[in-house]
């Protein structure tokens, strides 16, 4: 966050949830008009087409400013979108400038928010109007076989990993960037298998995405992440493990999605007997902290350990199912929590009394103890490396919490 205007120049992405309903929320850059910048060329048109993909569209201004003729531009942009529209005065923290909001009823709309981002308030109502637009959606998938998303940058070879698995020539493939517009669910039920592939749409740098069209491809790339069970990430090993890699396996672990990294093209890098597991060491290394991730090397053009690859996914399915008794966690963390206790936080002495795991979809676990407040971020990921170490989670993000012992 910064006070320079035009810090955020691209879209973001984040996943939030309110009152029992999940959404994505689009994060845009300013919009700015009459501007010979580049960037705020840009911005505007990051701003138009997050605006066309939004089911709603939060509309935030600046309490403190007041209201300006660019407020009143973009509220005509709104009233011509047709879609439920909410505006939000921010910058409204004290009691003394409550009142500050009232000026922009001038641009003629009914329901105003006003709120201060830093402390959140007023933000609980205003989320309670914007979740009244949106339904509790069944899954769409309701014989409850795994699916499994295939994820990555264009022209990695996402299609044609599919159409090997199938063994027929089911999506398209060409080596041009972005040829994949839509996701594609395929059953795939053989060799012992029974789940669903979906293929995406190549994930580019958001810089690049220039065309409405793929704009749209990215937003059902980033749901079918948000809907799958496991994500294969597919990468291109003769071109590294880079920045755009490590985003998108990102995405998929705040989504508590499986991970299996796919190493593709292995068969283009020059290499020795070390190659394999320096270049392995390199990829959990930039995966820090979850780097518990199975990384495999393939060629898909040489049909090289394709089959380990779907092997691989199905086990991260089930380790993102595994269940462990409340018996066994304790028998098993207790006595190390014992012999390794939390360190002192202002002198104050945190007692671990007793640990089960949540019945979440995905690995969550409870630590009740006298202070929880006090507990610090490395206590927790000493505890989540014991967890992985007695238990097999490798490929799944896991959740720890800490509460309060009645």
């Amino acid at each position: 966050m910064d006070a320079v205007a035009g810090v955020t120049r691209d879209r973001n992405y984040g996943k939030s949830d309110w009152n029992g309903y999940e959404f994505s929320v689009i994060d845009t850059g300013g919009y700015v008009v009459g501007s010979d910048d580049i960037f705020e060329a840009e911005i505007r048109k990051q701003v138009t087409l997050a605006m066309e993909e939004a089911d709603v569209i939060i509309f935030m201004v600046d309490g403190r400013e007041g209201l300006s003729p660019l407020d009143e531009d973009v509220a005509k942009m709104l009233r011509k979108s047709k879609k439920p529209f909410y505006l939000c005065v921010n910058k409204i923290d004290t009691p003394s400038n409550f009142y500050d909001h009232s000026e922009f009823y001038a641009l003629g709309f009914e329901h105003i928010f006003p709120i201060s981002a830093i402390s959140g308030s007023g933000t609980g109502e205003l989320l309670d109007e914007v979740v009244k637009h949106f339904t509790k959606e069944e899954e769409n998938n309701n014989d409850d076989l795994p699916r499994i998303t295939i994820v990555g940058r264009p022209n990695v070879g996402k299609s044609s990993i599919i159409n090997t698995f199938l063994g027929k020539e089911q999506n398209i493939v060409t080596p041009l960037a972005g040829t994949t517009r839509d996701s594609i669910y395929t059953r795939f039920n053989s060799f012992g298998f029974d789940f669903y592939l979906v293929d995406t749409a190549g994930l580019r740098k958001k810089k690049k995405v220039e065309e409405n069209l793929e704009f749209y491809s990215v937003m059902r790339a980033v749901r079918a992440i948000e809907n799958s069970d496991v994500c294969i990430l597919m990468c291109d090993a003769s071109e590294g493990f880079d920045a755009q890699d490590i985003s998108i396996f990102g995405l998929a672990a705040r989504n508590r999605k499986g991970v299996v990294v796919v190493m593709n093209k292995w068969d283009l890098v020059e290499k020795d007997q070390k190659t394999h597991k320096e270049y392995e060491e390199l990829v959990k290394k930039r995966l820090a902290p979850f780097n518990d991730v199975p990384v495999i090397f393939t060629s898909v053009l040489n049909k090289q350990r394709i089959f380990k690859v779907l092997e691989t996914a199905v086990a991260v399915y089930q380790n993102k199912q595994r269940r462990v008794s409340t018996s066994e966690l304790n028998d098993t963390l207790l006595p190390i929590i014992k012999n390794q206790p939390p360190p002192m936080v202002k002198d104050k002495m945190v007692k671990i009394k007793f640990v089960t795991q949540l019945p979440t979809p995905f690995p969550a676990f409870a630590f009740f103890c006298n202070l929880p407040q006090y507990v610090r971020e490395d206590y927790k990921r000493f505890l989540e490396n014991r967890i992985r170490e007695r238990w097999n989670f490798s490929g799944v993000p896991i959740e720890i919490y800490f509460r309060k012992k009645s």
